[in-house]
């Protein structure tokens, strides 16, 4: 199977979860469709579900409390010297320390297995993204084709993509919530992610960090297509008349608010690293390490 692919046995509450919520459109990230994606969402119905063993019966107790020990209740036995029942404390400590104990082995096993920074395992050879954040828009660099395409990302199905990440304005934050995975754009230093698309389709991306007055319209598609497909948006691109270089790029970075889709058909290929060495005296930090900051999943 291609991609990282976590198996629990509550995956049927995940789907019991979707059931629940399919309602709510925005909440796409209950609706998968790569492996990363759908391993982070059996991850938080694991969670909410594991948490749920102590919240229900919290409330349930709660609520036959006050009926059977209501004051019309001659039945009830009142008994005011009551101090101490060790079945009671038994129960009130080791439940929840075993819920805390399961969450934190949950937590330890997904952090690695869900790492951002970790390549995904695929006899596919992947492709290579490159990420700018500016205002508002988001700008893909292609560096083994050598194209570029502003707020729309396009990748075939099946293979992984290998994205890094940055920015040339304020922070910001990269997210496909159907693909999985979230994590910060910040100047002057390149994250990574990486992500795959198990199903064609067109999927919504957008900046998940608070970046000023085009923040709400800072979106992009992600076209998750056939190889046949992607390889006819290759050569689409490849048709445009308009060209990044440095010179270009200064015009395309200005900022703007509700941009349309713009294909370029050659790009500047030290254009990524020389956004970067901007906020670093000219020099290209590799933050593979020190930008294990940004949020994971």
């Amino acid at each position: 199977m291609k991609g990282r692919t976590l198996r629990r046995p509550a995956s049927f509450l995940s789907a019991s979860l979707m059931l629940l919520l399919s309602g709510c459109s925005n909440l796409d990230i209950l609706n998968p469709k790569g492996s990363v994606g759908l391993a982070e969402r059996d991850l938080i119905a694991t969670s909410v579900w594991a948490m749920l063993i102590v919240v229900v019966p919290v409330i349930l107790m709660t609520l036959f409390f006050a009926w059977r020990y209501r004051a019309s209740n001659s039945n009830a036995d009142y008994q005011p010297g009551w101090t101490h029942s060790t079945a009671v404390e038994v129960v009130v400590w080791t439940i929840p320390t075993l819920i805390i104990l399961f969450l934190a082995v949950l937590t330890w096993r997904t952090t690695h297995e869900l790492d951002p920074y970790r390549p995904l395992e695929s006899q596919v050879k992947p492709i290579n993204v490159e990420v700018v954040a500016l205002d508002w828009k988001w700008l893909f660099i292609y560096p083994d084709l050598g194209i570029a395409s502003v707020n729309q990302l396009a990748i075939p199905v099946g293979t992984p993509v290998n994205f890094r990440i940055t920015s040339d304005t304020v922070m910001n934050s990269f997210f496909i919530p159907q693909l999985g995975g979230q994590i910060y754009a910040m100047a002057g230093m390149q994250t990574r992610l990486h992500l795959i698309a198990d199903h064609a389709g067109d999927y919504a991306g957008t900046a998940a960090n608070f970046s000023g007055k085009g923040f709400s319209d800072m979106k992009f598609r992600t076209l998750a297509s056939s190889p046949e497909d992607f390889n006819a948006w290759v050569a689409k691109v490849r048709a445009s008349s308009d060209r990044l270089d440095m010179d270009r790029y200064h015009a395309v970075s200005e900022p703007s608010e509700k941009d349309p889709v713009r294909y370029f058909s050659t790009v500047d290929p030290k254009l990524f690293n020389n956004i970067i060495a901007r906020y670093n005296n000219g020099n290209v930090l590799d933050n593979v390490k020190d930008a294990n900051c940004a949020p994971k999943g």
